[in-house]
């Protein structure tokens, strides 16, 4: 079992590097599987879930290498596999997403129902309702979603949500069906923006990613390309977290302000000076945090990926605050750790009521998944003694060198093997 101690150390200072976005990352591989060749894709985290991933490709006949730490080369063959196995689809619910290149390029993919992060039911019945109104049929068997297609056909797909999961399957499915396909009430995410972009360097024809419709004219066959990832907006507000409960002054390289807009206004609400600089973000954090209501939204909302961050701040803050979750049932399962750390937090249902205290107090804590995880970490700076976070290895599926990483900034952040001698 990994574990990360956590030791108060003072104010934060110094730059730090955001490394590529993980949620754009692993959708980028996926979409090797569209055309035969040789991928170049740059600046990818060296994380877990890319290792996960990489796996899921290699079991279906792409090569995978890295010829660099953040560098990855795919080269997807003649003859391409159709099953995702279960042993690596229940440790990433992304992997779910290779069933739109599958079904577009192969005609037919097996997947394992999706596992992933366990923070409530996130049914996948928007990408099977989309795919279907595509042309293709589905049987759920053994655990496995059974699909076939002879020829996807262009359609218009409403959404019921914007789903980020949903919206990315069927782009994926979409551009090599035949006719036109609309994608109305799309998640807007950067991150979609990225995939969009990256396949049409590929050929693609899609106008709209960013927005709410996006159109897609289907092609008779892509090609490989090159990308860069974007940097990860959800790592980039972890060490924005880490400096408002910590204190101090940072500046994070390759942070793009323009996809965290509302997450940046909320901070300056609760006192924080954010402005952006040459490179990336400036942040300074010199006194007590104020309390502010929050609730999560799709994009450009406050992200759910954000609230255990923002909980673990209010936590900390001057006055009481309400947080809810629009978005998954069952994100306040880290609640509990948070509480042993001494936080006055109480939840009903989809809202947590969080009542700030002067600080809280170093324990042992579970990390529930990635950001939860992260959260506990970060919450270790603004406590009172030593903290050690459990299941550590959550956080790894996301965030790259996370200790280190902290400790560049001057915090005591350490793998429980090397805290014993002080790192």
């Amino acid at each position: 079992m990994s574990q990360i101690v956590i030791r108060p150390n003072g104010p934060l200072e110094g730059t730090i590097q955001v490394g590529g976005a993980k949620n754009a990352a692993l959708k980028l591989m996926a979409a090797s599987l569209l055309a035969e060749g040789e991928y170049h894709l740059r600046n990818v985290p060296a994380i877990t879930d890319v290792d996960t991933m990489a796996e899921l490709l290699t079991c279906m006949g792409v090569a995978v290498t890295r010829p660099a730490p953040h560098e990855v080369i795919l080269r997807r063959g003649a003859d391409c596999g159709y099953e995702a196995p279960y042993e690596l689809v229940e440790r990433m619910r992304a992997s779910i997403v290779v069933l739109g290149p599958l079904l577009g390029r192969v005609g037919r993919a097996r997947v394992a129902m999706p596992g992933g992060d366990d923070f409530g039911s996130r049914p996948i019945d928007m990408h099977l309702s989309g795919l279907e109104q595509m042309g293709a049929t589905f049987e759920v068997r053994h655990g496995y979603i059974e699909a076939t297609a002879d020829q996807l056909l262009g359609a218009r797909i409403v959404l019921e949500f914007p789903s980020v999961g949903a919206t990315e399957n069927l782009l994926l499915a979409a551009v090599l069906a035949k006719g036109t396909t609309f994608i109305e009430n799309a998640a807007r995410e950067p991150e979609i923006a990225d995939l969009a972009a990256f396949l049409n360097r590929m050929g693609a024809m899609i106008v709209g990613a960013g927005t709410s419709t996006i159109e897609i004219e289907g092609v008779e066959d892509l090609e490989p390309a090159d990308h860069t990832v974007i940097p990860d907006r959800i790592e980039a507000a972890t060490y924005l977290a880490a400096v408002a409960l910590a204190g101090g002054e940072i500046t994070i390289e390759g942070a793009r302000p323009d996809h965290m807009d509302m997450l940046i206004r909320k901070l300056g609400d609760m006192g924080m000076r954010i402005a952006p600089s040459s490179s990336g973000l400036w942040a300074l954090a010199n006194r007590r945090l104020m309390s502010v209501d929050v609730s999560t939204l799709p994009y450009p909302g406050i992200a759910t990926d954000y609230k255990p961050l923002f909980v673990t701040m209010l936590s900390v803050a001057d006055g009481i605050a309400i947080v809810t979750e629009n978005l998954f049932a069952g994100r306040f399962r880290y609640v509990s750790e948070l509480i042993r750390m001494g936080a006055d937090i109480r939840t009903e249902g989809r809202h947590a009521v969080v009542r700030g205290v002067e600080r809280l107090s170093g324990a042992p804590v579970r990390a529930s998944d990635i950001r939860a995880g992260a959260a506990l970490v970060v919450a270790g700076l603004a406590a009172e003694g030593e903290t050690v976070v459990a299941d550590a290895e959550h956080i790894d599926r996301g965030y790259e060198e996370f200790p280190e990483r902290l400790r560049s900034l001057g915090a005591q952040v350490f793998r429980a093997d090397d805290a014993s001698d002080g790192g």
